[in-house]
């Protein structure tokens, strides 16, 4: 696969959503705003959000969507690398943000569920009925983690429900091209999880002890951060350590594509044949484009 850069100079990017235009919209976890990156590379800021916006979608009312994750890194400087590093002692919890294009107006959708704030959310994913799946990926503490989970809210602001929680770091998000599966990637684990879906918003019980099915456990230390799904059904996976993008085949086998960044956070797709890949480089702060080898599957909503 053939990386071309498109821009560099981010501040630890993440959440890419390509438009409708041919722009990308993404965050920019470190700098605490959402920029867009011109088919020719140049970037523009949007929005300044603070705390830390890390995934980011359109919804059904064709405004931005963005899990913040409240501030929850400090940032460290390794070699000219931008690493996250631990939670800081005044991180108090993260938030679901709306963020409208045409009025310019950000606000706080959702800071807490069932009286409990938020503690790091970080990806989402709309359904075709309009609401949106998001995963709370927790954060350090000094000694240990928060843990984080698996959530389901809808757009009004009056619906908020966790259906998984005590995760170790859920990540990425996303659905199978008939709705009827969740995919969660886990961080630490290195593992992916699938979450059969009973109906909108709902999922089947527990299966036995487990939170869900395990897709796939990668061997060695490899972790997993935010995914796009393809029109196929196969899950791709950023990863880190082993950088690059993971494809997920629903029967558990994969197959890697390297990315020269040690971090690769994120991916999403384009285009008029949805083979346009957009690839986050966190810790070199480029944003990728590639050819991808197999359409992508296109969201419920864009703008």
């Amino acid at each position: 696969m053939e990386l071309e850069l498109v821009c560099e100079g981010l501040a630890f990017p993440e959440g890419p959503v390509a438009m409708a235009d041919g722009s990308v919209i993404l965050t920019e976890i470190k700098a605490q705003r959402i920029s867009r990156v011109t088919p020719d590379g140049r970037r523009e800021t949007v929005v300044e959000t603070g705390g830390g916006p890390n995934g980011a979608a359109i919804g059904p009312d064709g405004a931005l969507w963005i899990t913040n994750n409240g501030g929850s890194f400090v940032w460290l400087d390794n070699g000219g690398l931008t690493i996250p590093g631990p939670t800081p002692p005044a991180h108090t919890g993260g938030m679901i943000q709306r963020y409208d294009f045409e009025t310019g107006k950000l606000e706080t959708v959702y800071d807490s569920c069932d009286g409990k704030r938020l503690v790091g959310p970080n990806d989402l994913v709309f359904d075709k009925s309009g609401g949106f799946w998001f995963t709370d990926h927790g954060c350090s503490t000094p000694d240990g983690r928060k843990n984080g989970g698996v959530f389901y809210a809808r757009t009004d602001g009056g619906h908020i429900r966790q259906h998984r929680g005590h995760m170790i770091s859920p990540n990425g998000v996303g659905l199978s091209p008939d709705e009827t599966v969740v995919y969660v990637a886990d961080t630490q684990l290195g593992r992916l999880w699938a979450f059969d879906v009973t109906a909108p918003g709902e999922l089947a019980p527990n299966p036995g002890f487990a939170p869900g099915r395990v897709i796939c456990n990668l061997p060695g230390y490899q972790l997993l951060d935010s995914l796009a799904v393809e029109a196929s059904g196969k899950v791709c996976v950023a990863t880190i350590i082993n950088g690059g993008v993971t494809a997920f085949d629903p029967d558990g086998s994969v197959e890697h594509y390297p990315v020269p960044d040690l971090i690769t956070t994120n991916i999403c797709f384009g285009g008029d044949d949805m083979r346009t890949a957009w690839i986050t480089a966190s810790a070199t702060g480029k944003l990728y484009r590639a050819r991808w080898p197999r359409p992508g599957l296109k969201l419920n909503f864009n703008a």
